[in-house]
């Protein structure tokens, strides 16, 4: 599963996959242990692997394991209907 852009609110994520679906997940289980929240403005893709990395790679996500992760805690999901994605953060 291809992760294709992502917003941040601190530990929150919005994500957006290729299948169309979007969830906002906490991902501080994941990743609170090795990153602190002024490391979270270092996220971003990484292009070769697709993987949601922070410092500079040195910590990194699978894109496969975060969106099984989102499905498995039931985080809020939407499927795109129009294409148009929201911008609005699920709680």
């Amino acid at each position: 599963m291809k992760l294709e852009s992502f917003k941040n609110y601190g530990f929150n994520f919005l994500l957006f996959f290729a299948n169309g679906e979007m969830f906002t997940v906490d991902i501080h289980p994941l990743v609170g242990r090795y990153i602190s929240e002024s490391d979270l403005n270092s996220a971003r893709i990484d292009s070769e692997w697709g993987c949601l990395e922070f410092c500079n790679g040195i910590i990194d996500i699978d894109p496969t394991t975060l969106y099984r992760y989102a499905v498995s805690y039931g985080y809020s999901k939407q499927h795109k209907g129009s294409g148009e994605r929201s911008e609005q953060i699920i709680s």
